[in-house]
Order: C-alpha cells, then structure tokens, then sequence
C-alpha cells in the first residue's frame, strides 16, 4: 500500500489551490477509473482532492436553450434527467449503455471525460506503453489488438478512449468549462482530446492543474431526434468495439442536417465530419447513408487484426441512419 494525503474541498478555488500545492495531485470524483489505476500502480497520486461536495452536481438550462452539467452530475443522474431524455436522447442511451448501474451511481461527467484507455498493455505494469511511460514503445501494434483504434493512430499508441458519454457530446458540440488559478476557461470538446501522434502520454488540452467545471451542450434541435447504438462482445456491461451516435433532420426527402460521431475507433470520440458533409442536402436513402460511411472510413488504417471494425462501423453508420429515417417518415 503506497500512502497518499487526502483532502475534501470545499469549493472551486480551494480544490485548485490544494492541486497546484502538491506534486502528483490528483481530483477524486467517483473513483470509478482512478481508484481502480491506484490498485494497479498505473496511477501513484500523493494527494487526492475529493471534489464531490462542490456545488457543481446540477443540470440546468442555459438562456440560448442549451444544457449546463455540472462536473459532478452522476451518470445516473445525467441519464434519468428528463430534460436530457428530450433534447438530447442520444446522450443518455449512450450514458445507460456505458456500464453497470452501480457504477452509474458513483461515476461523474467530469471523471467520465478524464477516463484512461482500458488497453490491456497500458493496465500492467510490467508491459512497455507510450502512454505511461514515454517513448518505452507500444506493443499492442504487433500484440492483441482486435479492439483498438482504425483512425487518428500513430506508431506510438493505437489504444482507443473508452467513454461513451463522450461520444453523443462530440457530435452535439459539447463545450468543457474548467477552472484554474489564473480564471475560467473553456474548450470545444472536438479540440478537448490531443491527436496521439508522438505524444500519446498528453491527453488532452487542459491546462496543468484544471479543474473541470461542467460542460454545457449549446441548443441543437436536430439532437432530439438522435439515436446511440453500441456494439459489444457481450450483452451485459462492456466497452464498446464500436459505437456511433447520429443524429438526422430531414425535410421533403433530403437530409438537412446530419451529426455523426464515432466511438471505440480512435484515441479520442471521432467527430465524422466527412460523413456529414455527405449527407447534407442528399437524398435520405441507404445509398447515401453507404457513401458518408465509405466517406468517413477512408481514412482507416487498421492493424492485421482489427480490420472487422472498418465493416462494423459502415454497416453501424447505414443501419442507425435508416432508423432515423424511418422514424422521421412516420
């Protein structure tokens, strides 16, 4: 058992001046994914700072139309919240699909987006990986890698992010408010998480220290007709090995306005920005649901063994846009 310091914060600016008073600190939500690194040895905080009693666990509307979710919202909370349920359904079918309910009780929309990759090889600590220990090399490239990335990967990490929440957030331009010592700030989600490249151990663009606030989803009303459908090896609770959130208006027979976001097939939820730009202003048939497909997976690269995904996510893109489709002609 290695010791560690904790603290309870009391509020915003005091749990960000205990971080930044303290090497190896980290923010303590539900523990979910934390807790479970420590056991392991992947993560070996000093300090932990329990952030649950802030007063950042509300879900409220914004003037413009939106949603403000507070960092410590729980995944159970975010998922049963009939305002969410209304304008945003995909969001929480993404949140009910993505783990058991006990953990739904416990974990936080702020943990959920912090989460770490469940690669196998970053979990053991006696195996080489670029992301705990730079430049130490990435062996799930010649390893087992059947469920990691097809887009956005380097040669020096192909592990994919695990969240689902994270996903329906992406597509509906979901915005990541934090604070600091130096003041507030914001990020778009889509410029929230790094590209891997070289530097696969830097995650995301927070600055040291942050502390995430709440996020808040601008006013979308293309998103209350969305959908989320995950693909798993099992039925009960598991991670993904592909998951698609999508989100169609269509009028007269033409799409109007399409938002797509991929999961379980990147280091980071893949906005399909290819795949929109499709869609938009085509006829609403199969035909075009394959071509934004086939638009997106251009760019997939997959390893020798996870070259199932790239049919997986086209096949996933057709069938849930034929779906909307078909609600919206009803």
């Amino acid at each position: 058992m290695r010791e560690f310091d904790y603290r309870r914060a009391g509020d915003v600016a005091g749990a960000v001046a205990l971080l930044g008073a303290a090497p190896d600190t980290r923010y303590l939500g539900g523990g979910t994914n934390l807790v479970d690194l420590m056991k392991t040895g992947v993560e070996r905080p000093t300090r932990l700072i329990d952030i649950r009693e802030l007063p950042l666990d509300r879900i409220e509307s914004t003037r413009d139309g939106g949603l403000r979710i507070g960092a410590t919202v729980t995944n159970a909370d975010l998922a049963a919240h009939p305002e969410v349920r209304r304008r945003y359904p995909a969001l929480a079918q993404a949140v009910l699909a993505g783990a058991s309910g006990q953990l739904r009780n416990m974990a936080t929309v702020g943990g959920n987006l912090l989460q770490r990759t469940r690669c196998g090889y970053f979990a053991d600590v006696t195996q080489p990986c670029n992301k705990r220990i730079p430049g130490s090399g990435c062996p799930a490239v010649e390893g087992e890698h059947h469920n990691h990335a097809i887009l956005g990967a380097s040669e020096h990490c192909v592990a994919v992010h695990p969240s689902d929440m994270a996903v329906p957030l992406t597509a509906f331009d979901a915005v990541v408010h934090y604070e600091t010592a130096d003041g507030p700030g914001e990020l778009p989600l889509t410029e929230f998480y790094l590209p891997v490249g070289a530097t696969p151990h830097l995650e995301t663009a927070l600055p040291a220290g942050a502390l995430i606030t709440g996020v808040v989803l601008p006013p979308a009303p293309v998103a209350a007709r969305s959908r989320y459908r995950k693909v798993r090896e099992r039925a009960s609770y598991a991670f993904a090995i592909g998951s698609l959130a999508a989100a169609l208006d269509i009028g007269d027979g033409v799409v109007r306005e399409a938002r797509l976001a991929l999961g379980a097939v990147a280091s980071r939820p893949w906005r399909a920005r290819a795949a929109e730009e499709v869609l938009t202003g085509a006829p609403a048939v199969p035909e075009t649901y394959a071509a934004a497909a086939e638009a997106e997976l251009a760019a997939a690269r997959p390893l020798p063994h996870n070259g199932y995904k790239v049919a997986l996510m086209r096949n996933l893109v057709v069938a849930v846009l034929t779906e909307l489709a078909e609600e919206a002609a009803r």
